[in-house]
C-alpha cells in the first residue's frame, strides 16, 4: 500500500529563511529534521511528498529540499496572504526560473483568501492570474488556495482554458464543490475532516467521487485527531486515509490505491 502527501511544507524545518509562521511551528519540536520526518512518513507507507512553496524564497527552499531526496517533489507558488509583498516585478524572473528545476511538478499554492484579507483583493487577483498563466505556459497543474472568495475565483478560473489542479484544503459548501467537480478539479482532503464540527460539511467528503480526492496534511498545520495540539507530519496521511475509509465505509487499500493514482495523474508522477 502506498500513500502520497500532496501538500506539505517540510522545507521550512530548521531553516532561517522562508515563511515565518511555518518555521516557528516546526521549531516547537527541536527533534524534527527534514530527513527524520521523511523516514517516519515512509514507515507509515507515505512514500511520496509534494513540498509546497508560499513565496519566492520559500519556493526556492522547496525546490532545493527535494533535489536529493527520493520521492519528494516541489510546487512553487505565492500564497494569497503574501501577495501584497510582491507588487513589483523584480522577483518575477527568479521565480519563473524555478520552473526549469528538476522535480517541480506544480504551481502553488496560490489563490484568493478573503477570510483574513492579509493582502488587498486586487493584489491577490493580480498574482493569481500571473500564476495561472505561468502554469499554463509550462503545462503544470495548480494547487489552489481559495477561502471565502469563490465569487471572484470562478470568473477568473473560467477566463482560462485547460487548467488542471486541486482545491487545497476544501471546506466550502456543496454548490462550490459541484462547480469544482464540473471543472474537473481535484479536492484536497486533510486533517480538518477528522475534527470538523459541521457534520453536513463532513458528509460532503462522503459524496466526492473517490477518484477526485487527493490526500494532504498541510504539515505542520491541521494535525488530525487524535494528535490535535501536536506538530503535524506527512506520516499522518495514514490517519486521514483511515478516517476517510471509515466515513465512506470502504477499504483503506481502496482509498490508498485510488488517491495515489489520482496524485500521479495530476502531478505527472510515475505509477
Amino acid at each position: 500500500m502506498e500513500l502520497i502527501d500532496t501538500h506539505c511544507h517540510i522545507q521550512s524545518i530548521g531553516s532561517s529563511q522562508g515563511e515565518t509562521i511555518t518555521r516557528q511551528l516546526w521549531a516547537k519540536d527541536s527533534t524534527i529534521t527534514v530527513d527524520n520526518v521523511i523516514e517516519r512518513a515512509r514507515k507509515a507507507n507515505v512514500n511520496r511528498l509534494i513540498v509546497v512553496g508560499c513565496d519566492p524564497t520559500d519556493s526556492q527552499l522547496a525546490v532545493q529540499s527535494v533535489q536529493n531526496r527520493q520521492g519528494c517533489f516541489a510546487a512553487i507558488g505565492i500564497h494569497p496572504h503574501e501577495t501584497k509583498l510582491y507588487k513589483d516585478k523584480n522577483w518575477q524572473s527568479g521565480f519563473e526560473s524555478l520552473i526549469a528545476a528538476k522535480k517541480v511538478v506544480a504551481i502553488g499554492e496560490c489563490g484568493l483568501d478573503y477570510y483574513y484579507l492579509h493582502s488587498p483583493k486586487e493584489d491577490q487577483i493580480k498574482l493569481l492570474r500571473f500564476q495561472i498563466e505561468l502554469a499554463l505556459s509550462a503545462s503544470l497543474p495548480i494547487v489552489f488556495h481559495v477561502r471565502d472568495a469563490f465569487s471572484d475565483f470562478w470568473p477568473i478560473f473560467d477566463s482560462y482554458s485547460s487548467i488542471r489542479g486541486v482545491l487545497h484544503s476544501y471546506t466550502d459548501n456543496r454548490d462550490n464543490l459541484n462547480k469544482a467537480l464540473a471543472r474537473d478539479l481535484y479536492i484536497g482532503v486533510n486533517g480538518i475532516v477528522t475534527f470538523m464540527k459541521d457534520s453536513t460539511k463532513r458528509e460532503l467528503f462522503n459524496e466526492v467521487p473517490l477518484e477526485r480526492i487527493l490526500l494532504e496534511t498541510d504539515a505542520p498545520y491541521l494535525t488530525p485527531v487524535p494528535y490535535r495540539g501536536k506538530v503535524n507530519e506527512p506520516r499522518n496521511i495514514a490517519l486521514i486515509a483511515s478516517f476517510l475509509a471509515d466515513l465512506r465505509q470502504t477499504e483503506l487499500a481502496e482509498i490508498a490505491s485510488i488517491t495515489t493514482n489520482s496524485a500521479c495523474n495530476l502531478f505527472g508522477l510515475e505509477k
